[in-house]
């Protein structure tokens, strides 16, 4: 477990450098340290260094150690101690357990979704905080919005003012050269100005999601101030 925090202190000083160059200080940048796969004691490592961001891509998986950790003791991982961001895909059907678990959504990527966030937002009397997930990299298959849509997107969920949007989030392609994916990043970064010039009632663009263990320098220096790293936290790669 000591390597765990070793490595998790490598990464900050990585941010910290890739902060300096983009003109920003490290506590500019939020890192989400993400769980997947991870047990209750590599968590809890974490939260014992003061890493208390945790990120999880599924709900059922986050819902396990959630009750995991809620059987054991009721304070140790409580919501007012740490935040619990869903950054993988969610599918309408699992809204209601992810608002009872997390802070903020980053992965909204069709109306339907949002529309489902909001219902069950305003029965739970709670505005979500969520994040539009944009396809920079155009990859066929891929979760996100198409670029030229965003807007469209905007102006229709301003009926729903239960899910709240709070800024934009994207993955790069996963490639051996992390520069490939600076146009990406440089591109939802595009998208945040050009939302918020628009001056959209209720909608910030507070946080770009972008950047993970094989990108998360090139993400900084393009504008991300929210980098979702796990494999570097946990096994020490980068």
């Amino acid at each position: 477990m000591k390597q765990i925090a070793e490595n998790l202190a490598r990464v900050k000083e990585q941010i910290n450098a890739a902060a300096g160059r983009s003109g920003r200080t490290a506590g500019a940048i939020k890192l989400v340290a993400i769980t997947k796969g991870r047990s209750i004691e590599e968590i809890q490592t974490l939260l014992d260094v003061g890493q208390n961001l945790l990120g999880e891509n599924r709900v059922q998986e986050a819902k396990q150690k959630y009750d995991q950790i809620h059987s054991i003791s009721p304070t140790p991982l409580d919501k007012h101690v740490y935040e619990w961001h869903l950054v993988g895909h969610l599918q309408r059907n699992k809204v209601k357990s992810a608002l009872e678990m997390f802070t903020l959504i980053h992965s909204v990527d069709s109306m339907r979704l949002l529309v489902e966030i909001a219902k069950r937002a305003e029965i739970r009397k709670q505005t979500a905080n969520i994040l539009i997930q944009i396809n920079t990299t155009d990859e066929e298959g891929k979760f996100g919005l198409e670029s030229n849509s965003v807007i469209d997107f905007i102006e229709s969920s301003l009926s729903y003012p239960h899910a709240r949007i709070v800024g934009l989030m994207t993955m790069g392609k996963f490639t051996a050269s992390a520069d490939e994916n600076r146009r990406a990043f440089a591109l939802l970064r595009s998208i945040s100005e050009t939302i918020t010039n628009k001056k959209f009632p209720g909608i910030t663009m507070q946080y770009l999601s972008m950047g993970m263990t094989n990108d998360f320098d090139i993400a900084i220096e393009e504008g991300a101030n929210i980098v979702r790293i796990g494999r570097a936290i946990f096994d020490g790669a980068n």
